[in-house]
């Protein structure tokens, strides 16, 4: 009798102390969990600290960072000149001259041909406008008024408009805010020191940075130093800096190129707004007989084409 109790009681024993050890043992294994996490935290928490500390101390290894983990921007154009921003004035300043058209401009009434004629003007100026705000990446308001401005000044000077948007294009991106380490200022990169006298009627060289200030005066270089070379490629060169030199170093290409894409535009034609860089020059070939005609054809080409740019 005493034997079976006994066994009772050591039987009672073991049902009890068995949830309890487990229940000891699974407090054990949890408190190692929460230990191990709390480690881990605190070793990502100062490894952080050591790099921002590393980054703070040495920011060139912050730009690398910065910039290897900015998403690249593929459908942007071929740059352009070298230029740097520049604080910006207030916009109502840029606007005191607003760009018109010259016919609209001469207050006196249109015959329907030359109104049909400056319609065809302003559609074209809109396919033009549309392009480049969609090539470089301009408002389309600001756009509308830079080519307006092109146009008007163009049919004062008697030059191609699209000339004067093409160098536009390739000097500043058609940003009017640009300027290069050599001092080189606005949307047609105007040395302005160089040429201060030609500012003098539009407020001195402050005004270089006015769209249609620095428009006229580029435009008028521009015109200039196609007169002093006597064709397009010799101004271009005149103009970038490089008469005294042997190349220009592809400027006065880079400026045609865009010139004859923006007469396709004008003409109504769809053309891509990015371009592909151009492939490397070809080795040079042999020249046989039956192809000597050949460059007199391209030259006088190159002739007509020369003489419309330069609207003489």
């Amino acid at each position: 009798m005493i034997n079976r109790f006994t066994g009772l009681a050591t039987a009672g024993r073991s049902l009890v102390s068995g949830p309890a050890a487990r229940f000891g043992a699974q407090r054990i294994t949890l408190r190692s969990v929460f230990t191990t996490a709390q480690h881990a935290f605190t070793i990502f928490g100062v490894t952080a600290i050591v790099i921002l500390a590393v980054l703070w101390a040495r920011p060139d290894l912050a730009h690398m960072l910065t910039k290897s983990l900015a998403p690249q921007e593929s459908a942007m154009p071929a740059p352009v000149a070298a230029a740097s921003t520049v604080t910006a004035p207030p916009l109502h300043e840029l606007m005191e001259a607003p760009a018109i058209t010259a016919a609209a401009d001469s207050g006196k009434p249109l015959s329907a041909d030359d109104e049909k004629a400056l319609m065809g003007t302003r559609k074209q100026q809109q396919w033009v406008t549309d392009w480049l705000s969609k090539r470089y990446r301009v408002a389309n308001d600001a756009a509308n008024m830079l080519v307006s401005t092109a146009y008007m000044t163009a049919r004062e000077i008697k030059i191609d408009p699209l000339l004067i948007l093409a160098v536009m294009a390739i000097e500043s991106g058609l940003n009017p805010f640009a300027e290069s380490p050599m001092g080189a200022q606005g949307l047609m990169q105007v040395m302005s020191k160089v040429h201060h006298d030609k500012f003098q009627e539009m407020g001195g060289v402050q005004a270089a940075l006015n769209p249609v200030a620095n428009i006229r005066v580029g435009s008028l270089i521009l015109k200039d130093y196609v007169k002093r070379g006597g064709s397009v490629e010799a101004g271009l060169k005149y103009y970038v800096g490089a008469a005294a030199f042997e190349t220009d170093d592809g400027y006065g290409s880079r400026v045609l190129a865009e010139w004859k894409r923006l007469k396709q535009v004008s003409a109504g034609k769809k053309v891509p707004t990015f371009t592909r860089p151009p492939a490397p020059a070809p080795a040079p070939v042999t020249v046989t007989a039956s192809r000597e005609a050949q460059p007199v054809e391209s030259a006088s080409t190159e002739k007509t084409e020369a003489e419309q740019l330069a609207g003489l």
